[in-house]
């Protein structure tokens, strides 16, 4: 007897489909893509602050125009923005909108190309130069008959302002273009010329140099005389530390979210797995994420926009070199951590490649990582990319001790569920929904200028 090919067996026992029904399923908790390693939150110290308000006291420091000038465009027209010249130290406190006005439009724009000289060591120096967009590197003569690097300027920053006043002189250095500059420029004779009419510029200059400088030590801090090496009984000075009148103070900032779960939910469906714990957990975590983010790109507090000017570094040519973050670990003593976005520190890692070098892992809080020169390169994906495909590196000290970098936090506060996190019970409203007010506390402050740096417009995509 042949058979079908076309039959099917009878099922001789009971399938797993309809087996499932009688078995119990093995369950993970909810699970949520966007935790990140947060290594910010880990590695900075975090202090209490009882009076939500933390108030760093420094000694006075004189402030000479260091800031970035800045500028607006119409199309290829740029302009720098008049009041932005007051970041000039020779006009630092003028204040006269009509002659600033008339300075702004004396500048003359110029275009340079990569490689193009700016201006050039020994040619007699005649104008102040600001750079509007692109990047340019500073050479001068070095110790061995080689020219040496003074440093890379970019948008904003400005050279040759003291050559506006004073005797005539030559340019102590060679100004390259990087990338496509466009710089604005105003002459020794343009500003002579609306020195000779304004009144208040002139008295201004003149108030100026009258005025002198007071003493100051060379991180721009009010000087505490002391004499060494003497013999005999001289007469030693008197001095004083002085402070700054105005002390910058920190308020905590907050993230906070309504979490609300139906009772419904709650009172049924809680076997093996708590349904307001989980809803909690994710939600703290979605917190944190947020608390980091603000930690890095806060305005009032944030990293990126609290770096000291004269800590803020730009690339010599575009991506991350061993020798860019030897220049960012140079300008502070005992550097304890960078944080780079992953793609950055992929960046690096071609660049050392290329030259040959294999950056050494240590171990950090029980992770191995990568490190330069003894300092580990802590991953951080809050560091924003730009549209341009540039990013930043930061490097901090940390903690108070060290007069470092540290994160200000408040613990005690009611209803605390981790530190300075607070869930707190909002009732239930007419929909049978109860809502739960989640509630995180922080800030981060800068100790003195020094503790933080920023490397930046580091290109990742070369």
């Amino acid at each position: 007897m042949t058979t079908s090919v076309d039959s099917v067996e009878p099922q001789l026992s009971l399938g797993t489909p309809a087996a499932r029904n009688l078995a119990t399923t093995t369950k993970s908790v909810p699970q949520m893509q966007a935790i990140s390693s947060r290594w910010l939150l880990r590695v900075l110290p975090w202090m209490q602050v009882q009076a939500g308000t933390y108030r760093v006291n420094r000694r006075l420091s004189y402030t000479l125009g260091d800031g970035r000038v800045e500028f607006v465009s119409t199309g290829s027209e740029v302009r720098v923005i008049p009041p932005e010249l007051g970041e000039l130290p020779l006009l630092r406190g003028f204040t006269d909108t009509a002659a600033l006005e008339s300075l702004a439009d004396r500048f003359i724009q110029r275009q340079y190309a990569p490689g193009d000289v700016i201006v050039e060591a020994g040619r007699p120096a005649g104008e102040v130069v600001l750079i509007a967009h692109g990047k340019v590197d500073m050479r001068g003569p070095g110790a061995y008959d080689q020219t040496a690097s003074l440093g890379v300027l970019a948008d904003g920053d400005y050279f040759g302002d003291d050559v506006l006043t004073g005797p005539e002189r030559d340019w102590e250095f060679t100004v390259k273009a990087v990338t496509r500059t466009t710089v604005l420029a105003l002459s020794r004779s343009a500003f002579a010329e609306l020195a000779d009419r304004s009144a208040a510029l002139r008295a201004h200059l003149e108030a100026a140099a009258d005025q002198p400088e007071p003493p100051q030590n060379r991180r721009g801090e009010a000087d505490i005389a002391v004499t060494s090496g003497h013999v005999g009984e001289p007469t030693l000075p008197g001095t004083y530390a002085d402070y700054e009148l105005a002390p910058r103070e920190y308020e905590l900032s907050v993230a906070q979210t309504v979490l609300q779960v139906h009772t419904r939910v709650a009172d049924l469906y809680n076997d093996p797995m708590n349904q307001v714990e989980q809803q909690l957990r994710l939600t703290v975590e979605a917190l944190r994420e947020r608390q980091e983010h603000e930690l890095v790109n806060n305005r009032e507090f944030g990293l990126l926009h609290n770096a000291d000017l004269k800590q803020r570094l730009h690339t010599r040519s575009g991506p991350p070199t061993p020798d860019d973050l030897d220049e960012l670990l140079s300008r502070r003593r005992k550097t304890q951590y960078l944080l780079a976005h992953p793609r950055t520190i992929a960046a690096f890692g071609r660049e050392c490649n290329s030259r040959g070098l294999y950056p050494q892992g240590m171990e950090v809080l029980g992770s191995s990582v990568r490190s330069w020169r003894g300092v580990p390169l802590l991953p951080c994906n809050k560091i924003p990319i730009s549209e341009t495909g540039t990013s930043s590196i930061v490097a901090l000290r940390t903690g108070e001790e060290n007069q470092g970098v540290i994160g200000l936090h408040q613990t005690g506060i009611p209803d605390e569920y981790e530190p300075s996190l607070n869930v707190r019970f909002m009732g239930i409203n007419d929909k049978a929904v109860t809502s739960y007010l989640v509630s995180a506390y922080y800030s981060a402050a800068v100790l003195v200028p020094d503790a933080l740096g920023v490397l930046e417009d580091v290109e990742i995509g070369r």
